[in-house]
């Protein structure tokens, strides 16, 4: 899966050269987003003031504010459509590369159980949902080196949290303990999930196997014995959908109400008079950033319990040609 295409050296601009660009590609885009968070505080103080003290903003002001905003994040648009672009190209290439590697084995491994699935559909699955959590992974990271220290100096206008007292940089601490405990909570809930992936595919295997059989064969993917493979097929689904439910209870609850957290936490200063309206949105968009890059692993559970079970599927799978390939080259040793 990896070593296919990140130490192959036909691929070593793409694999290498394209990783680094793809990494400077998400950190520039990061660093936009850093400016237009800067943005917000002092285009909403400007609209404070206007909203506050009538004829005390020209209209001119509220213009240039927004054309500012316009410059910023068209530079972003640019940058962000083409490394999606690049990256698309980026995951194919790795597609193709895990595809050659099977493929050229293809004569050794073509009676193992779904091999076509395997070199077919599991690495195109595996190079869609990399190509997803992979920017966004490395997007998150980004945003935490930008976003965290720019939130520990906006939480010092915080000055205590309410029935806890004073707590220096308060909401640092606090996006920490909420995406801990969300992280946390999934990973227990969800934990029976990646196995029941990998069952489901199984299960699938069988069914799609007989039923590819049956264009050939008449004897084949007879009505009975369709009935009990699709039965398998929907005792595990059905086995899914249960875990999944109170799986997303535990999520969306979490994600909703964690929500009010930070509203609850700069309530005093608020009611104090102590955060403009500008810098009240730049530390929600700080902490919103912090908070989302903490909890990574909360928004991205299902895709990476499907990650999981792929990758189990095709680990297992070379297990096969390496075995497949020994084999053989004892075979022919002996035939020496």
């Amino acid at each position: 899966m990896f070593k296919s295409f990140f130490l192959e050296r036909r691929w070593f601009l793409w694999s290498i050269l394209g990783s680094v660009l793809i990494l400077y590609g998400t950190w520039y885009s990061v660093q936009i987003t850093v400016e237009v968070n800067e943005w917000y505080g002092s285009f909403y103080n400007l609209l404070q003031k206007a909203m506050t003290t009538p004829n005390s903003v020209k209209f001119e002001e509220i213009l240039a504010g927004t054309l500012e905003f316009f410059n910023i994040v068209s530079l972003y648009i640019i940058i962000a459509a083409f490394l999606e672009f690049f990256t698309k190209h980026f995951v194919f290439r790795w597609r193709t590369a895990m595809n050659d590697y099977y493929t050229s084995h293809w004569d050794k491994i073509r009676h193992i159980e779904g091999a076509s699935q395997r070199v077919q559909e599991d690495t195109m699955r595996l190079a869609a949902i990399l190509e997803t959590l992979g920017v966004s992974f490395l997007r998150s990271v980004m945003l935490l080196v930008a976003f965290l220290p720019l939130l520990w100096t906006l939480s010092e206008n915080i000055k205590e949290l309410p029935w806890i007292g004073p707590v220096e940089h308060s909401l640092v601490y606090l996006a920490i303990i909420i995406s801990v405990f969300g992280t946390g909570l999934l990973a227990i809930v969800g934990v029976k999930l990646p196995g029941l992936e990998f069952n489901n595919q199984k299960v699938e295997a069988a069914y799609r196997k007989e039923l590819v059989h049956g264009e050939d064969h008449l004897e084949r993917a007879q009505p009975e014995t369709l009935k009990e493979l699709y039965s398998n097929v929907r005792k595990n689904y059905f086995t899914l959908f249960k875990h999944y439910l109170y799986f997303d209870i535990a999520k969306f609850s979490y994600l909703q109400y964690t929500m009010i957290i930070p509203l609850i936490a700069m309530g005093p200063a608020i009611v104090s008079g102590a955060l403009t309206l500008g810098l009240f949105t730049q530390i929600s968009n700080a902490f919103s950033k912090v908070e989302e890059s903490f909890q990574y692993l909360v928004h991205s559970w299902k895709t990476i319990v499907e990650l999981m079970s792929i990758y189990k599927r095709l680990k297992a799978f070379e297990i096969q040609i390496n075995e497949a390939i020994a084999a053989s080259e004892v075979t022919i040793d002996e035939q020496i």
